[in-house]
């Protein structure tokens, strides 16, 4: 199906036209009546395959301009997708009258105050941020039509559970909730029941995680071949633009360092580094000035990198979709892409357990590992080695539990 067949006013095709969109993908298309009737919906699909635009493009269609209030919120996980949501509403609006805008942390709150004064239809926001001018600024949400839940599994993830309840509850007044995400965990399912009325899930390709254009390569190492396999495989490649995924800062710096000697146009993407910064090299990379990014896992999730052709895990990825949303950078909206990660015998099971949870065929580069041998992890209970037992480290029932923040990416 093609958008000049929905009804969408003469301004949104414009807009539509001018960034190359004209046929539908999968998830825009069952997607689209339902968001336009007004209905609860729980839309899950691999990820690259347009909700972004499944929801942003009714979103625009539904605005009524003769209301300077804000008309639909969304609420997105972190600063980049923030800025990458609003973009792309606001080339969905050029020719129209539509105004959306983007708050987040890291920037001061006083100048998002003032644009918010001056009047804004579409919201995109980040939890914190959001809480913060609720109570801090003449912010209301009573006008609000449409509430959207983007990247739900990550939000979940990063303990933000509390606060999206706490805009829920802000929002009492009768509404359509829209809740995206990649992966539909449990938690977001009590989520949904709580919150969401009489919703309409749609799942597409539930059974296939990972985009079909994407090919998975897997190439054992050991601590001495690392990085040698790496620049290896880079010089084989010749990837157009590559990100590398790293598990911590740490790693992720160290290794930036060492491929700038041996590779022009590295950079390095953190969470620690300032939000301009950070800015400014997703910026550089989507502008095709950055050939390799290094970067944790503050890179995995919803951005979008169309000149994207390789994924390379460096750090074999931890936690139970961390594969999904790295591999996701590439091959989106059907391009073709790559995908490599590198193991230890120490990640056999893990590996293991990955290629079936996403039902992936791998292509090994080396020797195939034999899985059908490989012995189950010992539980802690039965831990032990010439040291004698591992040390019972169960907290003093004195000691109060703190919420921990998630992992700094």
């Amino acid at each position: 199906m093609k958008f000049t067949e929905l009804g969408l006013k003469p301004e949104i095709l414009r807009g539509l036209k001018d960034i190359g969109y004209e046929d539908l993908t999968p998830v825009q298309e069952v997607t689209f009546p339902h968001v336009l009737a007004n209905r609860d919906i729980i839309a899950r699909a691999e990820t690259g395959s347009g909700k972004t635009a499944a929801c942003a493009i009714p979103l625009v269609q539904s605005v009524d301009i003769s209301l300077n209030e804000i008309q639909a919120l969304i609420l997105v996980p972190t600063r980049e997708l923030a800025l990458q949501y609003v973009s792309a509403i606001s080339d969905i609006a050029k020719h129209t009258k539509v105004a959306p805008f983007a708050v987040y942390g890291g920037f001061p709150i006083a100048t998002q105050t003032s644009k918010l004064a001056h009047g804004v239809h579409i919201l995109v926001a980040t939890p914190g941020r959001l809480i913060d001018l609720l109570y801090h600024s003449p912010l209301s949400l009573s006008e609000v039509r449409t509430f959207v839940l983007d990247e739900a599994d990550e939000m979940l993830n990063m303990g933000f559970v509390t606060d999206i309840e706490f805009v829920l509850s802000c929002l009492i007044h009768e509404h359509q909730t829209l809740l995206f995400s990649a992966t539909m965990p449990n938690a977001i399912k009590h989520l949904a029941k709580k919150y969401l009325t009489d919703p309409l899930t749609i799942e597409l390709n539930a059974d296939k995680i990972a985009p079909s254009s994407l090919i998975h390569c897997f190439k054992q190492i050991d601590r001495n071949s690392h990085f040698d396999s790496l620049v290896g495989f880079i010089e084989k490649e010749d990837p157009a633009q590559a990100i590398i995924f790293c598990n911590s800062r740490l790693n992720a710096i160290k290794l930036s360092d060492k491929l700038k000697g041996k590779f022009k146009s590295v950079d390095l993407i953190h969470g620690g580094q300032e939000q301009s910064r950070r800015t400014s090299l997703f910026n550089r990379f989507r502008a095709n000035k950055v050939k390799v990014m290094v970067a944790t896992d503050i890179a995995s999730r919803g951005l979008d990198f169309s000149h994207t052709t390789h994924v390379i895990n460096y750090d074999f990825p931890r936690g139970k979709e961390a594969y999904t949303h790295r591999t996701g950078r590439t091959a989106r909206m059907g391009r073709k892409g790559t995908a490599i990660t590198f193991y230890s015998r120490g990640d056999l099971n893990d590996l293991k357990e990955l290629l079936r949870r996403n039902r992936i065929k791998p292509q090994w580069l080396g020797k195939e590992p034999d899985m059908d041998n490989l012995k189950k992890k010992r539980s802690s209970g039965n831990y032990s080695s010439k040291h004698g037992k591992r040390p019972n480290r169960q907290r003093p029932s004195n000691q109060k539990r703190k919420n921990n923040p998630p992992r700094k990416r």
